[in-house]
């Protein structure tokens, strides 16, 4: 096959790679409150069409059936894999179910506990093709993948997302829409330990906005409140979990504040890396492989337990000014590169 276009069908974002020849052209992200009605997953996937043009094959991984729009994780499946068959037109349209494969959309609706939430594997199955051995850890907006690679291979405990919450592979935390009530309930200020309020005031896009760590480019989504993006905006989100407005501080005591939540973040994330590393029988060298919006993070993680760090990005053949977006897009990307090299099941 020549051309494909592959899709990342998530709750919050529609990402989709077109690949030409096994190479990554280009790399789209658009918000998709799928949550609202499935009317807004249609809009993103013909925006990202019109741009991207006609291609023979699609295919699509998905974790939107746990929008809320659904009123089972199997009809979301189902629901997602019907839209999106329609939305292909003629070209021809397969869905990626994890081991099985890509299956069509009949196979893939009677599979769907194959086909739910399988995106973090497309991710993990081409990193593992080129890394062997290592730890690949993709930090989202919503959540975090943490999946050990043995042997060119997942090497996985859990599938199922509460299989991989039990084990730490799937940490319920991202860098932009995680509310920061979610980390804390307790944070130091002026030399005490204050409780917060229990309000999604802010999340952890206003902490990485005021670090300068998250590209504006991933940053789609308004800030809670409607107002600007701007460091002083952010510090406002910020005191106002303290109860407090962010005149009561100096620039310096919110910056130190949105650092304590960073740390909590962090350390959250390497727990459960430890927790993975616990029984994964890896190579002391086996380094980390870091994709999504929140890959900045990966490499202090690694400094932190000893290993090192190597970006997902730099893995894909791609045109360069797709390059950076297919590491922050990686189930899309990878989904796409997997059906090509290897044949499509019926």
């Amino acid at each position: 096959m020549s051309t494909i276009i592959g899709w990342d069908i998530g709750g919050a974002h529609l990402k989709a790679a077109l690949v030409r020849d096994g190479r990554v052209e280009a790399v789209e992200q658009l918000p998709c409150t799928l949550w609202l009605g499935t009317d807004h997953l249609a809009n993103a996937w013909r925006v990202i069409s019109e741009r991207f043009g006609s291609p023979e094959h699609h295919a699509v991984t998905m974790t939107g059936e746990l929008a809320e729009i659904f009123p089972s994780r199997r009809e979301g499946v189902a629901a997602i894999c019907q839209m999106a068959a329609e939305l292909a037109g003629h070209a021809e349209i397969r869905f990626y179910a994890g081991p099985r494969g890509f299956l069509g959309e009949k196979e893939a609706t009677a599979n769907w506990q194959d086909v739910a939430s399988a995106n973090w594997h497309a991710s993990a199955s081409w990193a593992a093709q080129k890394v062997s051995d290592g730890l690949f850890i993709d930090i989202g907006s919503t959540t975090t993948d943490i999946v050990p690679l043995a042997a060119a291979h997942p090497a996985m405990r859990g599938y199922t997302d509460a299989e991989r919450l039990e084990t730490g592979e799937l940490v319920y935390t991202g860098v932009m829409r995680t509310s920061l009530m979610a980390l804390a309930d307790a944070a130091p200020f002026a030399g005490r330990l204050q409780r917060l309020m229990a309000e999604n005031f802010a999340t952890t896009a206003d902490l990485y906005r005021l670090s300068g760590e998250l590209d504006a480019q991933d940053d789609a989504y308004p800030a809670t409140d409607g107002r600007s993006k701007s460091a002083q905006d952010c510090r406002a989100r910020i005191a106002r979990m303290f109860g407090r407005d962010a005149a009561e501080g100096a620039p310096q005591a919110w910056a130190q504040a949105a650092r304590f939540f960073r740390e909590r973040q962090l350390s959250r994330i390497g727990e459960a890396a430890l927790q993975v590393l616990s029984g994964a029988a890896l190579p002391a060298d086996a380094r980390f492989v870091a994709a999504g919006a929140g890959d900045f993070l990966v490499p202090e993680l690694a400094r932190r337990l000893g290993r090192s760090a190597h970006a997902f990005a730099a893995l894909i053949p791609a045109a360069d000014g797709a390059r950076r977006q297919a590491g922050v897009c990686a189930p899309a990307v990878a989904v796409a590169l997997l059906a090509q090299d290897g044949p499509i099941e019926a």
